[in-house]
């Protein structure tokens, strides 16, 4: 797997905007997206036990705040996702990754809420990452940036949302990781959070997900390229781990109907083998397009770094050991989802969630949607899903008075 190496080059210094951001910066310095910057005097405290600051965080938004700013809606992306979610992406070219789930008339209607998706701090698209600059040595952080939590992520968002006057949400909603967020969410500011729809998700990552993950960062730390974390300053990147690490955690997104459909067995330039180790089959073809558009927008240390916050979530943990604690006393409503075919997250993991959801006597609904498409279910075309999503807002915005 090759790509252009262009993009990683160092910026010309001379070629500068007024604001000091070279004109040729990645997105990880220039997410051509609205960014909040926080200050010496505005730290972000981290689980790490490090004050994070100064930081940014970079946003988008959608819709329109009414008057008494009740009607926010809060976008929690997943681990390769950013704030693009309804508009079209700088890097790629396509169209926000949930238009599925989020535009006028869509369950979530930005004519009636205003709809807020921040990149989650420690990823690449404008958020302050191992990618970004470090201030007190003016390279980019790499590994001395500190490790994040799914709760560090929470926090930043807060903030973001206290800096845009906005004290409470109606809806908080995401998958997979940005389920975990909702959930994170729920915890830690019961009061601040009216609805919450996770989707996709668990309270916690399995030990099987966390060994997924491993294999993918030492793919990306095997790659010589990576240079101890410092291949930016080096000029290039680990094209080829990273590609390998995206290769085998999309098939984990995937299920094996929905590969036999797509694909099956099916050679991919005719009808016998090549005896060779090209790509000869279909599949073969379609993970390696996968790795290779992934490298194009995707920091590799922030794929270390949120696989990592991935498995360090456990909220039970958090609470003592019992998942209830985490939503003791709450007030807020709760719609679970899961998909039949999702074997990353699968419906157990949302029975468990919804099981301490009643011990804790919180309002909740639970759907399991008959789906083949695997774990991606939550961001494709899934009616079933849709229908649920928009009769759960409907009722709570009728419960919000909106």
């Amino acid at each position: 797997m090759t790509m252009s190496l262009d993009s990683l080059a160092r910026p010309d210094e001379g070629n500068v905007r007024p604001d000091g951001i070279p004109t040729d910066a990645p997105p990880s310095l220039d997410p051509r997206s609205p960014v909040a910057e926080f200050g010496l005097d505005e730290p972000l405290a981290m689980d790490a036990g490090v004050d994070l600051a100064p930081f940014r965080i970079a946003y988008q938004t959608a819709g329109t705040l009414n008057a008494d700013r009740s009607n926010a809606v809060l976008i929690c992306h997943a681990l390769t996702g950013d704030q693009h979610f309804a508009h079209t992406h700088p890097v790629t070219g396509k169209r926000g990754w949930w238009e599925t789930l989020v535009g006028p008339g869509k369950p979530v209607d930005t004519d009636r809420y205003f709809v807020i998706c921040s990149n989650v701090i420690g990823s690449c698209m404008g958020s302050t990452g191992p990618a970004s600059t470090n201030p007190a040595t003016g390279r980019p952080y790499g590994l001395d940036f500190p490790l994040v939590t799914i709760r560090d992520m929470v926090r930043g968002q807060a903030m973001l949302l206290d800096r845009l006057g906005i004290r409470d949400l109606f809806l908080c909603v995401g998958g997979s990781m940005g389920g975990m967020q909702v959930l994170q969410w729920a915890a830690l500011y019961p009061d601040r959070v009216f609805a919450a729809l996770p989707i996709a998700t668990g309270a916690r990552h399995s030990a099987q997900n966390i060994a997924f993950h491993e294999v993918g960062r030492q793919a990306i730390m095997a790659d010589p390229a990576w240079a101890e974390g410092r291949y930016l300053e080096a000029g290039t990147r680990p094209a080829k781990g990273l590609g390998v690490a995206r290769m085998g955690a999309h098939i984990t997104y995937l299920s094996e109907p929905a590969l036999h459909r797509k694909f099956g067995r099916r050679f991919q330039g005719g009808s016998a083998p090549t005896f060779s180790f090209n790509a000869d089959f279909q599949i073969e073809s379609y993970l390696r397009h996968q790795g290779l558009s992934f490298v194009e927008r995707f920091d590799a240390n922030a794929y270390l770094y949120l696989t990592r916050a991935m498995d360090y979530f456990d909220l039970a943990a958090d609470h003592g050991g019992v998942l209830a604690n985490a939503f003791r006393n709450t007030r807020t409503r709760f719609c679970v989802m899961s998909f039949t075919s999702d074997w990353l997250f699968p419906t157990a993991d949302s029975r468990a969630i919804v099981h301490a959801l009643n011990a804790a006597s919180a309002p909740v609904a639970f759907v399991e949607i008959e789906s083949d498409k695997g774990h991606d279910a939550f961001l494709l075309d899934e009616p079933v899903m849709f229908n649920a999503a928009k009769g759960f807002v409907d009722a709570a915005a009728r419960a919000r008075g909106l």
